[in-house]
């Protein structure tokens, strides 16, 4: 039996967080393991929210540092699916700096994870597909299915 499918706003969400002492590195700024952190979080929940299942990280792609956050930052972690598979979905997840006092906000961070929900006992199911309402939508789908295409070559070279 086919699932309905589910649109991108229906799991699309912010999780946001104020940066303390606590969550700097030696440099004094935000360590970049606690941006990290949110990101997978934040992408988590936007892949339960779409499976409505538990789910587990499969893969995070490359992420670059553009900016550095700093204590008495509050960061924005937005995250939105940009494709599905069988059971896997592709999360794109923007990390913004945002100063609450100035009033200014810069985008720090962008990064793709794949996550695969998983059945009552422990395995891989498949999840309900994506309805894509927009250009824009439909656009970041064919990146995610070309991103895909470079994981799977690459886990192949990888096992050669």
């Amino acid at each position: 039996m086919a699932q309905e499918g589910k649109r991108i706003d229906e799991s699309r969400l912010t999780l946001s967080a104020v940066m303390g002492p606590q969550h700097t590195n030696n440099h004094g700024n935000v360590h970049g393991g606690v941006i990290m952190k949110m990101v997978d979080e934040a992408a988590g929940y936007a892949a339960m929210r779409h499976a409505g299942r538990p789910v587990v990280t499969v893969a995070v792609d490359s992420m670059t540092f553009m900016h550095p956050v700093h204590v008495r930052m509050l960061v924005l972690c937005r995250a939105e699916l940009t494709c599905v598979g069988r059971k896997s979905m592709e999360i794109r997840v923007e990390v913004i700096a945002e100063n609450p006092i100035e009033g200014t906000s810069q985008l720090t961070n962008t990064a793709y994870l794949v996550f695969v929900a998983l059945g009552d006992d422990g395995r891989p199911v498949s999840v309900p597909p994506l309805i894509y309402e927009t250009d824009e939508e439909r656009h970041r789908a064919k990146l995610a299915e070309e991103r895909q295409a470079y994981r799977k070559a690459q886990r192949a070279r990888e096992q050669e």
